[in-house]
């Protein structure tokens, strides 16, 4: 069990219970999994930044990548169907808690003029979603190797079935709003 997922056994759980009046643990919202996805346009044309896109987002999460493909050709963006056009991860149980320690507590310090993250990204249900615009703030990658800044969303699915729930989780496990 990794100190992220103690934490939110020891510590995060009785301060929502206490905060929305549970009566039962299993019914504070929990984190069920972590996606990454990158969207790469550019892979029409150069298949190699698509494979440089995995290569980074296999680094950042831990686990292999999967290349997501179009659904409908689009002839404006010379894209044909079943192109890769980006790439996912999604992150559960151990990976998952790691993952969300190495955002917190390395990542979201070393973006530039960071004033805390947005608070509308939630989507009604409690899940929260937030973009990023360059790689290069997660350790694992290698500046030196970069050829193409990429960007990335970031979606937190959990089990609140509101905004605030889903808000006072995210919180209680550290990540930064903005006030």
């Amino acid at each position: 069990m990794t100190n992220m997922q103690t934490f939110y056994k020891e510590k995060a759980v009785p301060q929502l219970m206490e905060r929305f009046g549970y009566k039962n643990v299993m019914q504070a919202p929990r984190l069920e999994k972590i996606v990454i996805n990158m969207g790469v346009g550019e892979a029409t044309q150069n298949r190699k930044i698509l494979d440089e896109a995995v290569e980074t987002l296999s680094l950042i999460a831990g686990q292999k990548a999967v290349i997501t493909k179009a659904k409908k050709p689009i002839s404006n963006f010379k894209l044909r169907e079943g192109m890769g056009i980006g790439c996912k991860v999604t992150l559960h149980g151990d990976i998952m808690w790691e993952f969300l320690y190495r955002f917190v507590n390395i990542s979201l310090p070393r973006v530039r003029d960071f004033r805390g993250l947005a608070r509308r990204g939630f989507d009604g249900r409690g899940n929260y979603t937030l973009g990023i615009k360059d790689q290069t703030i997660f350790v694992e990658v290698n500046v030196e190797k970069v050829t193409k800044t990429l960007g990335m969303d970031i979606s937190f699915v959990t089990s609140a079935k509101t905004d605030d729930e889903g808000r006072a989780l995210l919180e209680t496990l550290g990540l930064p709003y903005r006030k």
